[in-house]
């Protein structure tokens, strides 16, 4: 796999490429112009590794699959061990009971924060939706996961209000602002390991926007992390 983590501007990360932890209607917009439900708890998936793959320059799609839709979304590369206590990791009915980090915690273990995409495949996961099965063809294929690099979480003073956008030839298709995420984002690594260890390496998908859309063959996109980092790419 040739995918690395990056820092903004090239420079390798000493991280390994771990798994994607992704987020699913985390924007209200974005759930209703899909005609789901507003969740009442993080709806989470996951990505493989070879999910990822490079934003900058270009990346491709699935060929003959359908629609493959753009979700713009901001990324947490995780640079430690995140996990509850040993004594929290028993089994039980009630997940009200179960332990989480603390929110100090949470925000140490970031190490950078950048954008990515979460290709879709639309008509694959609207079929797979409604025979009750899981996403992962529809959301987890080699490639679905282009990442942008990173900047050091240290640049941000306040992760609760980070805005981003996507153009896509010119013409902006989606705004997000992480202040109007239904659970933010030192909320999401606190609930995600109450099940879920994360491991440095590890990137969490923070959720998309309303504007999610099919990309074509030849679009050119241009994405801006709040006004500290801007990318550009295009799709083969």
């Amino acid at each position: 796999m040739d995918y690395q983590h990056q820092w903004y501007g090239g420079a390798a990360t000493n991280l390994p490429v771990g798994k994607l932890v992704c987020v699913g209607r985390n924007y209200a917009a974005h759930a209703r112009e899909l005609g789901n439900e507003v969740p009442d708890a993080p709806i989470i998936f996951l990505k493989p590794s070879t999910s990822a793959v490079a934003l900058e320059s270009e990346f491709p799609i699935p060929v003959g699959q359908g629609e493959c839709h753009f979700e713009t979304e901001i990324t947490l590369l995780i640079g430690q061990s995140l996990l509850v206590p040993a004594q929290s990791n028993s089994v039980t009915k009630d997940i009200t009971a179960l332990q989480e980090v603390s929110a100090e915690q949470a925000r140490a273990a970031i190490a950078g924060v950048g954008l990515g995409l979460d290709l879709t495949l639309r008509e694959k996961q609207n079929e797979l939706k409604a025979k009750g099965q899981p996403w992962e063809l529809a959301k987890a294929f080699d490639g679905s996961a282009p990442l942008s690099g990173f900047l050091p979480v240290t640049d941000f003073s306040d992760l609760a209000a980070v805005e981003f956008s996507l153009s896509i030839n010119g013409e902006r298709r989606q705004s997000g602002d992480s202040a109007d995420m239904i659970t933010d984002m030192i909320a999401l690594l606190q609930f995600i390991t109450r099940y879920i260890t994360l491991l440095p390496g590890d990137v969490v998908m923070t959720g998309t926007p309303a504007g999610v859309a099919a990309l074509h063959s030849g679009d050119t996109l241009t994405l801006q992390l709040a006004d500290l980092a801007t990318w550009k790419t295009r799709v083969l």
